[in-house]
């Protein structure tokens, strides 16, 4: 239990408490001008402390700086790439106009504000992950009591609007393939299975199964910072996924005098760096495909490979479970939110099966 001392000041007579902190150190806090308001006070942060709701005023006074470099060196968990995307977003958006100020400072109209003038300027995306640090650090201190409530959560932040996927026809697939020359390879491999380009390009020989048509996934090449770094896939699991037989032959020629431990693509010991979107040999073959077939899109991406894997796949009578395992997403709920408008034609055949259904059922006596 803390005590109550009384301290003479030049308009009269005053009360200090001192009492301990949850953490055993000691502290005080003065100017009470009666002993019964010193009271109150000293009761009630000891009931605080007793339910664990004790906020210490002095901890909230440490700069959104400081606490956001302690923060970022706890972010251990993330990938390379990801912890990448956060520590720019940290230093280019957030620490610039966050940094000076101290926990206790912050109001939530003036983080409405922030995030209206950065919507002004930049991308929904770019706004939500730069929203989005702050408030995971200010979580973070409330956690450890610094701050009795979080004044970032609750503020109107802009929608993402997804981008337009494109998927390509079987046939446009092979004008662009024939079109990427000596990656002829690389282009079929992802259009018919799906992987992300980083797991494509860090396969190596011993990942395939020929025999099988399997393609073990267990690694992620990620450029950043301007290097190669190796993780493993998102989702951090393995999967195994199938590829159709005529690519049997093309991935034989592929590896044909690699040694087991060498990459599948290139020249067996050099990642495949990602080609540029404007001129890269993506771009070329692209522009050159269009001449053969002008409904290819300007702006198919490589990433569209990925989901023309998934149209071809739904096509072809996959079901959203085997989908869902060859693109290594977490759930069938998010491969079926990805690409809803894919199973368009299911819908069209519960339709057809339910007027099938009633139709028998007014014939019966």
């Amino acid at each position: 239990m803390g005590t109550i001392s009384a301290y003479e000041t030049a308009a009269g007579k005053r009360y200090r408490v001192r009492y301990r902190k949850p953490d055993h150190s000691q502290t005080d806090k003065r100017g009470f001008k009666t002993k019964r308001s010193a009271e109150l006070f000293l009761a009630s942060t000891e009931v605080r402390k007793a339910t664990g709701e004790y906020i210490d005023a002095q901890a909230a006074k440490v700069t959104i700086s400081t606490f956001g470099a302690e923060w970022l060196r706890t972010q251990t968990h993330l990938k390379a790439s990801s912890y990448n995307v956060v520590e720019t977003a940290w230093r280019v958006h957030v620490q610039p106009v966050w940094g000076p100020r101290q926990l206790g400072e912050i109001r939530h109209t003036d983080v409405q504000a922030w995030v209206s003038e950065l919507s002004a300027k930049k991308s929904p995306t770019v706004v939500l992950r730069a929203y989005g640090i702050l408030a995971a650090m200010i979580d973070v201190a409330v956690r450890d009591r610094r701050l009795p409530s979080n004044p970032a959560r609750g503020v109107n932040l802009p929608r993402k609007v997804g981008k337009q996927r494109h998927y390509l026809t079987h046939g446009q697939v092979q004008i662009l393939a024939d079109e990427s020359r000596h990656n002829a390879t690389l282009v079929l491999l992802l259009a018919y299975t799906g992987l992300r380009w980083g797991e494509a390009v860090g396969l190596r020989v011993n990942n395939l199964d020929l025999a099988r048509r399997r393609v073990l996934v267990q690694s992620n090449a990620v450029r950043v910072g301007g290097h190669i770094v190796i993780g493993s896939p998102k989702g951090y699991e393995m999967r195994s996924v199938p590829f159709p037989a005529f690519l049997e032959a093309l991935l034989t020629e592929q590896i044909a005098g690699k040694q087991r431990n060498q990459l599948v693509f290139g020249d067996g010991n050099i990642y495949l760096a990602t080609p540029t979107h404007g001129d890269g040999w993506f771009a070329g073959a692209r522009k050159r495909a269009r001449l053969t077939d002008s409904s290819i899109p300007v702006g198919l991406t490589l990433h569209d490979l990925r989901h023309t894997a998934a149209s071809l796949a739904i096509s072809a009578g996959a079901n959203v479970k085997a989908v869902q395992r060859m693109l290594g997403h977490a759930s069938a709920a998010m491969t079926l939110d990805t690409y809803a408008d894919l199973f368009d034609d299911d819908l069209d055949a519960v339709a057809v099966a339910l007027d099938i259904a009633k139709t028998r059922s007014d014939a019966l006596p």
